[in-house]
């Protein structure tokens, strides 16, 4: 039997809930095999980053090629690339084995506050990986400091930071609402010609981590799977929401804990 496969590219999670582990459990609840290309380890846990330890740009290649030379790869989803030698080698090696189908989350700060991109990748992340993108999945502090612009407050300026964002080479922008106020969570999906809102009601849980690691890798399932784009972003949307209302049926750890990415079976 076939089935659908979809590539982390992305940072370890030591504490399992974000991250390449976050991401391949997500492939996993979704029904899509997850393979993975460690960018960096990180010493973690639900409180705190520690310490990370970047992954040296000529292993990640080595990584790549031995995936991508064997697995018949339907998406990638990118996370955390905290160097910029790093981001030109992901950027080479989606060119060298021809992947459309890119996830791209821009990672730059942890949900703890914790700064995970080094400052001379920032600029490398937008010239190299948004162009590359089907899609860009920035929460609101990362679109912002994407555009060095203020936080958006509202739809209307989300909408416009979204579109500011196609004009660096997004194919589309996912913009995600999940820090914002109001009873209800809103992203907007935008392309060159299209808008699309959608809201789900806001949960009160402190249970929230890897809930951006987990939309976007959700979201490159989905695209495994052969669905379109909007499709595998509603479906995406629709399974995080779930795994957010359900995050409280169990406790790990002592901070802010992980989303229930398995739900649907226990």
């Amino acid at each position: 039997m076939m089935v659908p496969i979809a590539v982390s590219i992305a940072g370890s999670d030591s504490g399992g809930g974000a991250g390449i582990q976050g991401d391949l459990k997500t492939f996993s609840a979704l029904g899509v095999y997850g393979a993975s290309v460690t960018t960096a380890l990180t010493a973690q846990n639900t409180k705190r980053v520690s310490a990370i330890h970047d992954v040296p740009a000529n292993f990640v290649v080595a990584q790549i090629d031995a995936v991508f030379a064997d697995l018949d790869v339907g998406a990638v989803k990118i996370g955390m690339l905290s160097q910029a030698a790093v981001i030109a080698a992901v950027a080479e090696g989606l060119d060298r084995w021809r992947q459309t189908k890119v996830v791209l989350d821009p990672i730059m700060v942890a949900s703890s506050g914790d700064r995970l991109l080094a400052p001379d990748a920032f600029d490398a992340l937008k010239r190299l990986l948004i162009p590359r993108a089907l899609v860009v999945t920035p929460n609101l502090p990362e679109a912002a400091l994407l555009l060095d612009a203020p936080l958006a407050p509202d739809e209307s300026k989300m909408r416009a930071q979204a579109e500011q964002l196609i004009t660096l080479g997004a194919k589309a922008v996912l913009i995600k609402g999940g820090h914002g106020e109001g009873p209800e969570s809103t992203d907007t999906l935008i392309t060159a010609n299209s808008v699309e809102t959608l809201s789900a009601p806001r949960i009160t849980t402190r249970n929230t981590h890897g809930t951006g690691c987990s939309l976007s890798s959700a979201i490159a399932a989905e695209l495994a799977k052969g669905n379109d784009l909007a499709s595998a972003v509603r479906n995406a949307k629709a399974f995080v929401s779930a795994a957010i209302a359900a995050a409280d049926r169990f406790s790990v750890g002592h901070g802010h804990g992980p989303i229930h990415h398995f739900h649907r079976f226990y």
